[in-house]
């Protein structure tokens, strides 16, 4: 026998509770122990500091991804979880940033804000060229460049206006904010809609081969975010093509300086410096899976996740770190009740969702479901063509999966869930969310919300939702951004989150009533057979 904690009519009541399993159903006083514990106990930013702050960015398939893993993995061997288990897939190029820098030596000296995108070859030292403007985003566009880019480091985009944003920085959705998402989203013909995606990032391929074969050094971009933000977001890959020279990303501000001094015929001198190391023997990334055994093993699994690795600029705290830290956080919750749930709940930290779900794509394909589609595609081109095959067929844990949890919208508190046009679901996830309507997490609303670890799973036919959260200044200036730091978190919206998370696995792990799924997907007759779709279009 040990001792276990409920709360009762307001009163911390020890009761004996027996080591042997022990089922429970989702009273009253459970949810309020999940209260106590989270809003109480909480360990959320404790370990928050100790992934952001001590081990960093967690790029997939990286050493410092593989630290954070291991981590992670203790966490759940501590919090004694079962079953915790690292679930390799097939990614790319393990690649590693040391270090860099990108410095304007002529007419002057500054020190520009910068970053490697994200699998760039090395510059091997330093490289000191002038640079020249030639704004490429077609292969169009490459004869009117050639013989003019030899010993020069390239800007690549245009370099555009400087905008000044009106909205706030910061935001909490006020009701009509939720009000306004409460809307059906009508299905759409198009299957792949990544396909311009896909295409930009094979001609940045193209681009890099084109600029080596005219000499040029190394080429550059503007980042798409202004007041100095950068992200280093890339893409490709794949061991077997590669960026062919270096590829540095400048802040909107650093490359139309370059830019202005360029058309007053003044060309600026830069150095840059790209140190980084790839062990090409490693191209399999891993998912983090743990669980807490259910009492019934024919009840099935509920389960919860967010992705686990980042970009390389800032810590990664908000994308995607503060909502892997509260599927923790919640694991941790839920074991401190000493009781068995009916279903097992599964916890997961995804890799590769920065590239295109590759991670929880893996999972799916593994556990749940297959498209008829070409699984020896890489990345992005994998990404965008994933649900365009036909028929999907249903993989050993398909039925045996009754709901799936994720956290991916920045750091702050839970207000709420997408229902994801699934009509039946709706009712259950308000009774389930209505004890936190106190909290402002009482919100259900219609409609979809895509580009993150439910998005595949829902589109074979599983129930997946993603939380509503409050935006904070997550998509202003943090997302992506080398601002993604734990300054960024309110440890209060962090606890609310865990402990709204954790509530919401319990009662779907005990509750008689099973969430209804939409039908298997299968391909879609044309809404509007009368389209016709430009052959040009990206």
């Amino acid at each position: 026998m040990k001792q276990g904690r409920f709360l009762f009519a307001g009163t911390l009541i020890l009761a004996a509770v027996p080591t042997a399993a022990v089922r429970a159903d989702a009273t009253d006083a459970q949810i309020s122990q999940i209260v106590d514990e989270g809003l109480s106990h909480s360990q959320a930013m404790t370990n928050a500091s100790e992934l952001m702050d001590g081990i960093g960015p967690r790029l997939t398939n990286s050493e410092n991804f593989d630290k954070a893993a291991a981590w992670a993995l203790d966490k759940f061997k501590t919090y004694n979880l079962t079953n915790i288990r690292e679930e390799p897939y097939p990614f790319g190029v393990s690649w590693n940033l040391d270090s860099w820098t990108a410095v304007m030596v002529e007419p002057r000296m500054v020190a520009m804000r910068s970053i490697p995108v994200a699998w760039s070859p090395a510059t091997g030292g330093t490289i000191t060229a002038p640079v020249v403007l030639a704004p490429m985003s077609k292969e169009e566009n490459f004869n009117a460049w050639r013989g003019k880019l030899n010993g020069k480091i390239v800007l690549v985009t245009l370099p555009g206006e400087a905008s000044q944003s009106t909205k706030p920085m910061f935001k909490r959705f006020e009701a009509k904010d939720l009000a306004d998402k409460d809307q059906y989203t009508l299905p759409s013909d198009d299957l792949e809609p990544f396909r311009g995606f896909s295409k930009r990032v094979a001609f940045e391929l193209k681009l890099s081969r084109f600029l080596k074969s005219e000499g040029a050094l190394a080429m550059v971009r503007k980042s798409y975010r202004e007041n100095g933000l950068v992200s280093g977001e890339g893409y490709n890959i794949d061991p077997q093509n590669r960026l062919a020279v270096p590829f540095m990303e400048l802040s909107s501000e650093d490359y139309r300086r370059l830019a202005r001094l360029t058309a007053a015929d003044k060309p600026p001198v830069i150095k840059l410096s790209i140190v980084a190391h790839e062990n090409p023997l490693d191209t399999t990334a891993d998912n983090l899976t743990a669980d807490i055994s259910g009492s019934d093993p024919k009840a099935g699994y509920v389960m919860a996740g967010g992705h686990f690795d980042s970009w390389i600029t800032g810590d990664g705290a908000t994308d995607d770190g503060i909502p892997s830290v509260v599927v923790i956080e919640a694991a941790r919750i839920i074991k401190s009740l000493g009781v068995k749930p009916k279903r097992t709940i599964r916890f997961a930290l995804w890799s590769g969702e920065e590239q295109g779900l590759l991670g929880s794509i893996a999972y799916i394909e593994k556990h749940l479901a297959t498209h008829a589609v070409d699984t020896s595609a890489y990345g992005i081109d994998r990404f965008a063509q994933w649900t365009a095959g036909f028929p999907i067929t249903k993989g050993p844990d398909y039925d045996q999966m009754k709901v799936y949890f994720n956290l991916d919208n920045g750091a702050g508190k839970i207000r709420g869930i997408y229902a994801e046009n699934n009509l039946g679901a709706a009712t259950i996830l308000r009774k389930w969310l209505a004890p936190f309507a106190s909290m402002g997490a009482g919100t259900v609303v219609m409609s979809r919300t895509g580009g993150t670890d439910h998005q595949y799973m829902q589109s074979v036919g599983l129930p997946g939702f993603e939380f509503i959260q409050d935006p904070l200044d997550y998509e202003s200036r943090v997302h992506h951004s080398n601002l993604d730091t734990l300054d960024h978190a309110p440890p209060d919206d962090v606890r609310q989150a865990a402990t709204v998370l954790a509530a919401m696995l319990w009662q779907a792990a005990n509750s008689d009533e099973v969430l209804p799924r939409p039908p298997l997907p299968s391909a879609p007759s044309k809404s509007n057979p009368f389209k016709v779709n430009d052959p040009n279009e990206d």
